[in-house]
């Protein structure tokens, strides 16, 4: 059966292809999910060599170049620091596309400001870097079983689409 998910991952593969970018990922909540999702596709190899599973901050400081100081000031699930983690597989991999994400795919670890299903992503190419924070809340992959798994689905799906929406706009 192909999903939605199938269908934006192979589309962004394509659409890398056709324009002769690459992209690499800078994981924590999802955990190796996007890169998984994107080297599912066929032929993914000509546009993605480099993925990295950045759970701990001191990975990201360490492989990211997060700042010590962004995370002890706006914690490790916010804009800031999704902006310096795309950035930072940017550069460490050289690849045109740099995209990440961050946050709180539960169950617990949710507080008031940030509660479960906060995730944070970000997205660095030759014209900029942004972020964007989202919550979510499974829905969009209930039949996945459990709602961690699917608020980790439902950031990969959203991260996908805004790398897509970026490719198309460059």
């Amino acid at each position: 059966m192909v999903t939605n998910l199938d269908k934006i991952t192979e589309n962004v593969v394509q659409l890398l292809e056709g324009v002769n970018s690459t992209v690499a990922t800078a994981e924590s909540c999802t955990g190796g999910l996007l890169s998984g999702t994107i080297v599912s596709v066929s032929g993914a190899s000509s546009v993605f060599g480099y993925g990295v599973c950045t759970y701990a901050n001191e990975a990201k400081m360490k492989l990211l170049s997060v700042k010590e100081e962004t995370l002890d000031k706006y914690g490790a699930v916010s804009t800031e620091t999704a902006r310096e983690m795309a950035e930072g597989i940017r550069r460490l991999s050289k690849a045109d596309y740099g995209i990440s994400t961050t946050g709180i795919a539960g169950p617990s670890g949710g507080t008031p400001d940030k509660p479960v299903g906060t995730v944070c992503i970000g997205i660095s190419s030759e014209k900029g870097t942004y972020a964007q924070r989202f919550v979510f809340d499974g829905e969009m992959f209930r039949e996945a079983g459990d709602k961690r798994t699917a608020i980790r689905l439902e950031a990969v799906y959203t991260a996908l689409t805004l790398l897509k929406k970026e490719i198309e706009n460059h």
